[in-house]
């Protein structure tokens, strides 16, 4: 089996390498940078699996450069985790909405790193074993991470592709805001259940164009379902 290339951007020394000495005896393959432009360099060198990515970085800040990421299209399909000493709400809310897909705060052990790695890594992956998903009208291509409605592209961000992979694989099921917190963000990521409801209604906003956003079901008291039933 081929081994999942980690990016680790840190620009300390010791942590660096303390991260990709853990990462190395798990089993990964590590590839490190201690800048933004460094990893710039190191991507185009090799597209890694996964980028751990130092907030405070000393050219650009890492929210910055994990925005930039986002708005490419190879690079942008890469989960991201940060890692900082900021721990307050707000901070962990302005990290996911920048696209990073999980937040670690400073100090973590080796340990805890390696099984976020491997949990982000399972929740981002294709399901099953074809590469699109699709409901009237509908497409969505897990390889590509294109999503098209009656054939025109929609443009989502890296939470609402998740949420829509995530509803047009399970649907017509009802699920809380806790439990697509859980499914969509995972486990580990506290943040308030109120950030579904706003992701919720960026994602309708994105599908509203061609009438799809009318899957995307509040029901009250419960949560959300998708379902094309009318």
């Amino acid at each position: 089996m081929t081994k999942k290339c980690i990016l680790v951007v840190e620009d300390e020394q010791a942590i660096r390498e303390m991260i990709a000495f853990g990462l190395h005896r798990a089993g990964f393959e590590v590839v490190q940078a201690e800048s933004s432009q460094q990893a710039r360099e190191r991507i185009a060198d090799r597209l890694p699996d996964l980028i751990v990515l130092d907030w405070m970085l000393p050219d650009l800040s890492g929210l910055e450069f994990a925005r930039s990421l986002r708005r490419e299209e190879m690079a942008g399909r890469v989960p991201i985790i940060m890692l900082t000493a900021r721990s307050q709400e707000d901070d962990r809310v302005g990290a996911l909405d920048s696209g990073v897909d999980d937040y670690m705060t400073k100090p973590f052990s080796a340990r805890e790193l390696v099984a976020r790695i491997k949990a982000v890594l399972r929740r981002t992956a294709p399901e099953g074993d074809s590469d699109e998903v699709s409901a009237n009208g509908l497409v969505m291509n897990l390889a590509s991470h294109r999503v098209t409605a009656n054939d025109k592209l929609v443009e989502l961000g890296p939470t609402e592709f998740r949420m829509l992979r995530f509803f047009m694989t399970h649907p017509d099921r009802v699920y809380s805001r806790g439990q697509l917190l859980d499914h969509v963000w995972g486990g580990n990521v506290f943040v308030e259940e109120r950030t579904v409801d706003v992701h919720v209604l960026r994602l309708r906003k994105a599908l509203a164009r061609t009438g799809h956003d009318r899957f995307v079901q509040t029901v009250r008291g419960a949560g959300y379902r998708f379902s094309i039933a009318e």
